[in-house]
């Protein structure tokens, strides 16, 4: 048993190379993402990495895997998280761009960089964006907004955080959270209540 402990050691974890294949992703773009300048960084051998994977391509899946699970299964999920009114739906949505831990910005920025060179991930990406829709617009319609104004608002909603995404839009964090219930009020028509707002900021001041 020590002796695969040490071995397993040695090699890495599958979770240990898709974490620096992460960083270099977010860093310097998909054509960084290599064996050897992983192996490098990781202070492993070259062959411990195959291992793991059977080649680069497995490797980059494994990325594209981590990202549609972590932001778009997040952002579907706080659209379905129970809610008394619009107001406090929208602010779970919101959950998302306030708080990284959901929804990782950086690596949004690198999928959607890399999408434009390579084919299955432009796909990967339109799939992704279509189900994030679908999910705000039911969100919308869950409330009672009709077909095409629930439709409407979801890609007003999300297309404005798309955009604060490719032009890498920098604000501080007060700004940002001074700028949430006129957010939701331009998203939804509703304001949200005193109420709602402390629960919200409870969340990402705490």
């Amino acid at each position: 048993m020590t002796l695969d402990r040490t071995d397993r050691s040695w090699r890495g974890t599958p979770d240990l190379w898709l974490d620096a294949a992460y960083d270099l992703l977010v860093e310097a773009g998909v054509e960084a993402v290599k064996v050897m300048p992983l192996a490098q960084r990781l202070g492993l051998s070259r062959t411990s990495f195959y291992w793991h994977f059977p080649d680069r391509e497995a490797l980059l899946a494994g990325l594209v895997d981590r990202w549609r699970a972590k932001n778009t299964g997040t952002l579907v999920a706080r659209c379905e998280a129970p809610a008394a009114t619009i107001s406090e739906a929208m602010l779970n949505l919101i959950d998302c761009w306030v708080d990284p831990a959901l929804f990782d910005s950086r690596l949004e920025f690198a999928m959607r960089t890399w999408a434009l060179t390579d084919a299955a991930v432009k796909s990967a990406m339109a799939a992704a964006d279509g189900l994030r829709l679908a999910a705000i617009t039911a969100l919308f319609r869950r409330f009672g907004y009709g077909e095409t104004e629930a439709d409407t608002r979801a890609r007003t909603l999300y297309l404005t955080q798309v955009g604060y995404i490719a032009v890498g839009s920098e604000e501080s964090f007060d700004i940002r959270m001074g700028r949430i219930p006129a957010y939701v009020l331009t998203f939804s028509g509703v304001a949200p209540s005193p109420a709602e707002i402390a629960a919200f900021q409870a969340r990402h001041r705490g």
